[in-house]
């Protein structure tokens, strides 16, 4: 015997199909992204850096991409994206897709630069999620040989009691080389004129050769020069000891506090899932837990400073908030 469907049983029945691939179609949707975040990584990912193949930054990607690669199980492929104080690459990361995929080695330049650059494409606060925290890359003053001064203390009574004598040689304006010394000034209420180099190669020589009385320059530059006797290490600018000049003291002796470190971080475009930025975040810090990770990055001047995606974002908020003082006390601007 056959039932026969009345016209409110069939229509019963198409509703609970529709209703039924409806749901089937939602689960698709909602469980294609699911799944890619599980899956991730399954191509080769981006890392932006900023700045010209060779240089210090550059060298601390290089460091992390093969260790990385081994642990996500795919090719991390450095890109150098050179121009603008590290802009050209934080904007095309800012625009990129948020899956994982493009990432920027970012640095203290880019949170410097959204104040003395107010029309700058992206906002290095709001257009990417922090990754992971890297390394900071030490920066000490040096003088000549035959500088009046040799500790911290002395370095300070010195340029105070003989306002604008003095002068200081940076990378540029608007570096944290220049910045850091301004933050010196600020703290310090000293006078010292600012002298800014196209980049760091020739400040070491020309301050050896008394060209210039002060350099701001890499702890790597400096070491290398010190056994010379031509070159003296005043202080360090962060709350660290150098490998390889353990006698350097710090500011922070005579100045509480005081760390102008550039920091190193890798940031995601805005929007990336936290599945993804916790799994790069855990192959970061495997990465540094690696026993022969302190000794590679100590000697190419950098310091190990992991921080979790949580912490590096209030971390980026302080510095940024502190460049950001120095700028307007110090009346900085870029011409």
């Amino acid at each position: 015997m056959t039932m026969k469907q009345t016209p409110s049983t069939a229509a019963t029945h198409r509703r609970r199909w529709l209703a039924a691939a409806l749901a089937a179609t939602g689960a698709l949707a909602f469980g294609g992204p699911a799944v890619a975040q599980a899956n991730y990584p399954d191509r080769p990912i981006r890392l932006l850096v900023g700045y010209s193949a060779g240089g210090g930054i550059d060298a601390v990607a290089r460091l992390y991409q093969p260790r990385l690669s081994q642990l996500l199980g795919q090719q991390v492929v450095v890109e150098n994206r050179a121009g603008a104080a590290g802009l050209i690459a934080g904007d095309l990361v800012a625009k990129a897709a948020p899956d994982g995929y493009t990432l920027l080695l970012g640095d203290s330049s880019t949170l410097i630069a959204q104040h003395l650059q107010p029309k700058m494409s992206f906002d290095p606060l709001k257009s990417f999620t922090p990754v992971a925290g890297l390394v900071t890359a030490p920066l000490v003053i040096v003088t000549g040989a035959d500088f009046p001064a040799r500790t911290p203390a002395e370095f300070i009574s010195r340029v105070k009691a003989e306002p604008g004598k003095y002068s200081f040689a940076t990378s540029g304006v608007g570096q944290v080389q220049h910045l850091g010394f301004e933050l010196f000034k600020a703290r310090t209420q000293t006078q010292v004129v600012h002298v800014p180099y196209k980049g760091a190669a020739q400040i070491v020589p020309d301050v050896m050769s008394g060209q210039v009385p002060i350099g701001v320059v890499s702890a790597t530059a400096a070491i290398a020069q010190l056994k010379s006797g031509r070159l003296k290490a005043i202080a360090v600018m962060s709350p660290v000891k150098l490998a390889g000049a353990e006698e350097v003291p710090a500011l922070a002796d005579v100045l509480p506090g005081f760390d102008a470190a550039p920091r190193l971080f890798i940031a995601a475009p805005a929007g990336t899932p936290p599945a993804i930025v916790n799994r790069l975040g855990d192959a970061v810090r495997q990465v540094m837990n690696a026993p022969d990770f302190t000794a590679a990055a100590l000697a190419q001047g950098s310091v190990p400073a992991y921080l979790p995606s949580a912490e590096l974002a209030q971390d980026l908020v302080r510095e940024s908030a502190m460049w950001g003082k120095v700028v307007k006390d110090q009346k900085i601007t870029v011409e």
